[in-house]
């Protein structure tokens, strides 16, 4: 290899010399400068006579090992979410109904009135009635004339039992569809509401278990 002089070298030409050298060993360059200024570099080879020489031992770098690949792992497919099937909230298996705990039935009173009629009601005071009472006409006569006069009168009541309640409630609807069945026409709407009153106290007591 022959440089003319005031040329740069490059790193890559001065290497060539010795690449095929084995790692860990020495290499002697010589710089060969003839008359002409010429430059030339040998491989363990002395310059010609007549050439100015420069020799240079260099030591051969072992090779840098190749940074080793690690292989970029494989990621697992993932998984398709789960499909949950439409769940039908109406229907019972799907919720839970909160049933509240029944209760006894309200307290229950047998009352009697004044001419001895007996009668289930849920006050213990019911109002007063009006009791008839025996007039006299002209001559001491009762009907001759003698008008109508009544006496207002408090009906007997007692409290029903507590194991007699259910029962006692259960006749008392009777009372009540018998009123709404037999009862005046003009009374027909109150005695509706009345049934459907102590048709919901008995279901929605102990005794509509």
């Amino acid at each position: 290899m022959v440089l003319r002089r005031g040329r740069p070298v490059a790193m890559a030409t001065l290497l060539l010399g010795f690449t095929a050298a084995t790692a860990g060993e020495s290499v002697v360059i010589y710089r060969c400068s003839d008359a002409g200024g010429a430059v030339t570099f040998q491989n363990d080879v002395p310059c010609p006579k007549g050439a100015a020489q420069v020799r240079r031992v260099m030591e051969v770098a072992a090779p840098v090992a190749a940074p080793a690949i690690v292989p970029t792992p494989a990621v697992a497919p993932r998984a398709p979410p789960a499909v949950v099937p439409d769940v039908d909230t109406r229907s019972p298996a799907s919720i839970a109904i909160a049933i509240p705990a029944r209760l006894p039935p309200p307290p229950l009173f047998e009352c009697r009135t004044w001419d001895d009629r007996r009668y289930l009601s849920d006050l213990a005071s019911p109002p007063e009635r009006c009791a008839p009472l025996q007039t006299t006409g002209v001559g001491g006569i009762a009907g001759m004339g003698a008008g109508a006069a009544c006496e207002f009168v408090t009906d007997q009541c007692a409290p029903v039992a507590a194991d007699a309640l259910c029962d006692g409630w259960r006749l008392r609807l009777r009372e009540a569809e018998a009123d709404l069945r037999f009862g005046r026409f003009e009374s027909r709407t109150a005695a509706q509401a009345e049934v459907a009153r102590v048709e919901q106290v008995a279901r929605d007591s102990t005794c509509g278990e």
